[in-house]
């Protein structure tokens, strides 16, 4: 019998919790139109396995990040795993599609290894050195989802698209055990009651950095939710790939974000949280920008496409992790609940924009006005880490004027 865990987790378990959590999302991806054929429903409809899902998966962390506060990470993390498990094997069983997609959302369990991972790592390091190891989780953790919508697209091809979610079950299987075993408790500072986390909202929603910091976070990762929600209809009208092909081609971004984040690892410790975010999105709106106008002049190539996308990933590899670490720094004795907010705040934009991506992608205008929105979604995030700049020198200027300690101002 394997013995419960003592001592904080290694990060090769904070790596499998959080890859886990993104292959929740994107593995099945290639084969949606072949799921709508099966279940016998409009491909809109089927949508709804990844807007529904991010939308429920919002709603779960905004609850799991007090929890975690309240009563630890650990048990929290293992309860997550569990729902995870069972609503897995359900998916892969039923042949009603109401039953498929309740069982979808409670899938969302998985993304708790993702929202909490980052706490963990914040209750053990500081800023800028939490920002090197979620830099370094994000760098080896995005092999997953560059292979996932590969290994989806070949379980398709060989098996059906059952077998994606069969996977999913023996991955929640195997993620608890190593859980138990591996991931001991971090929060050494629980707080008195789980109201009490709740009442603490509002110190982090007075906060802007704590806005600045999510909010970036959230248009960054939004990118990817546009291209995983419109990927497999504008390049099928584009470029007649297989779901197989698009799988391989859909690593493209991923690669991008590994390339980002090895960097954003070597170097974040050399500067400002908010100087990282703003390189990452910059890039990010000129790698997308520039190519995005050559499709529009009819300049239509599938490595012009994708060679967008992984400059869209280098992007979010240099913004996310500083971003990350920048929102748990704002209140440290709130790391949970500011962890599952803002990630809330991820995945409900992320919603937001793989509905709207649905509606305004079409077979006539995906190659185009897919990377427009990503476009779009880049500059909000721009904006956002310049706020963050911004209030920053305003409040070194204060603190200097006052002869005050500059990181106390806010």
């Amino acid at each position: 019998m394997l013995r419960a865990a003592t001592t904080p987790p290694h990060l090769t378990t904070l790596i499998l919790m959080t890859g886990t959590s993104v292959l929740t999302l994107n593995m099945f991806v290639p084969s949606l139109a072949h799921m709508a054929e099966d279940f016998g429903v409009d491909y809109g409809v089927m949508g709804l396995a990844v807007g529904g899902y991010l939308a429920m998966t919002a709603l779960t962390q905004i609850v799991m990040g007090p929890l975690s506060d309240r009563y630890g990470r650990r048990p929290v993390v293992l309860v997550g795993m569990a729902i995870f498990f069972v609503a897995s094997i359900i998916c892969a069983l039923t042949p009603d599609i109401r039953v498929f997609l309740a069982a979808r959302m409670f899938q969302s369990g998985a993304a708790t290894g993702m929202a909490l991972s980052r706490a963990m790592i914040r209750d053990q390091f500081e800023p800028r050195d939490a920002a090197v190891k979620m830099a370094t989780v994000s760098s080896i953790m995005a092999v997953a989802p560059m292979l996932g919508p590969s290994i989806g697209g070949f379980l398709d091809a060989a098996f059906g698209w059952r077998a994606s979610f069969v996977l999913y079950s023996l991955a929640a299987a195997a993620l608890f055990v190593i859980c138990w075993a591996d991931l001991g408790e971090t929060n050494h500072h629980k707080s008195s009651s789980f109201g009490a986390q709740f009442r603490a909202y509002p110190e982090l929603f007075r906060s802007r950095r704590f806005w600045g910091y999510s909010l970036c976070a959230a248009f960054s990762v939004g990118t990817f939710h546009i291209f995983v929600s419109g990927a497999a209809l504008a390049t099928k009208a584009a470029f007649g790939m297989s779901p197989g092909e698009l799988g391989i081609w859909m690593g493209t971004i991923t690669l991008g974000f590994m390339i980002g984040s090895a960097t954003s690892g070597r170097i974040s410790r050399n500067y400002e949280l908010s100087t990282m975010m703003i390189v990452g999105r910059a890039l990010a709106v000129v790698g997308i920008g520039i190519p995005t106008l050559l499709l529009w002049a009819g300049h239509v190539s599938a490595p012009l496409f994708f060679g967008a996308m992984v400059l869209s990933g280098i992007g979010n590899g240099l913004t996310t992790p500083s971003a990350g670490a920048g929102t748990l720094s704002i209140r440290p004795h709130l790391a949970g609940s500011a962890s599952g907010l803002s990630a809330a705040l991820i995945v409900g934009n992320g919603a937001v924009v793989a509905t709207l991506t649905g509606w305004l992608v079409s077979a006539e205008n995906g190659i185009v006005m897919l990377p427009f929105l990503m476009v779009l979604a880049s500059v909000a995030g721009l904006a956002m880490a310049l706020m963050v700049r911004a209030i920053d020198l305003a409040e070194a200027r204060a603190a200097a004027a006052a002869g005050e300690d500059p990181a106390a101002a806010e």
